[in-house]
């Protein structure tokens, strides 16, 4: 009988709802997230592209060598190839108001972080492409910025006019603008500009180009963040209305001058850009 008590008890407690059990994820898969700017926004994207038809081919993360930039390498966050163009596609994971035009090196993120213009950065990248690849298919590039629809656009109306070879969109976009600029191509060209042979060539070139070493890689990164710390060390002011340079004088000026609520001015904002 008391083996049977025993017995119940047990067969009791084990018929017991189990508390729940939250299981930590391993730090090491938790590092992995993200390993790179701007990879979530990235991600979307690719999901656009395979949506793309299937006469065109895309490549991400490419990275090549560019003996012209500081780090010795150029990444491309992505290439659409199709029968009427090549996109050369950068990806950038900001939030807030994007300012900028075509005649700036330098553009700003709500007025206040500088960035360099990403079109100069897209014709270095389009730049390095080139050289892998026959002279024919050099003018054949769109450029092509996307930003998160997190950002709002104070740029040059010409970047998001589909005619345009150096276009701005927003991620959710980018297929949609991909097509509509091939639709343009295509009443300017009776026959596609890329055969399929034309097109698997670029690819595999593309392809056997890019550096998937992981030092390599990681040498690249370095390289870039060392120069980004340069430039936060020294940075040049600019108006907070035109992005002008103004001079540490002119800078100094606007700081200890209340009406200026710590923004800098150059000398022509400062009479009738209040």
């Amino acid at each position: 009988m008391l083996l049977f008590l025993n017995f119940l008890k047990k067969k009791k407690n084990e018929d017991k709802p189990k508390a729940n059990v939250t299981l930590s994820k391993p730090k090491k898969v938790n590092e992995q997230v993200a390993t790179r700017k701007g990879e979530i926004g990235e991600f979307k994207i690719d999901i656009q592209l395979d949506q793309l038809p299937k006469d065109c081919r895309y490549l991400s993360d490419l990275l090549v060598i560019n003996p012209k930039a500081k780090s010795g390498y150029s990444q491309i966050d992505h290439v659409v190839l199709t029968p009427y163009g090549i996109f050369a596609i950068e990806t950038k994971n900001y939030q807030g108001t994007i300012y900028g035009g075509k005649d700036r090196k330098t553009w700003l993120v709500n007025g206040k972080f500088k960035m360099m213009n990403p079109f100069v950065q897209n014709y270095g990248h389009i730049k390095a492409l080139t050289s892998f690849i026959d002279e024919k298919y050099h003018d054949l590039f769109i450029s092509m910025v996307s930003f998160t629809k997190r950002c709002t656009f104070k740029v040059d109306l010409d970047y998001r006019k589909i005619a345009s070879n150096e276009i701005i969109v927003y991620d959710i976009e980018l297929s949609e603008f991909i097509h509509r600029k091939v639709s343009v191509l295509k009443i300017h060209h009776k026959e596609p500009l890329l055969t399929e042979g034309d097109i698997s060539t670029i690819y595999n070139t593309f392809s056997n180009a890019n550096i998937t070493d992981p030092a390599v890689r990681e040498e690249h990164k370095r390289a870039l963040n060392e120069n980004t710390s340069v430039e936060s060390a020294n940075p040049r002011s600019t108006c907070s209305i035109c992005n002008k340079p103004v001079s540490d004088k002119v800078k100094t000026y606007c700081l200890s001058n209340k009406k200026f609520n710590g923004k800098v001015y150059c000398f022509e904002h400062q009479k009738g850009g209040m």
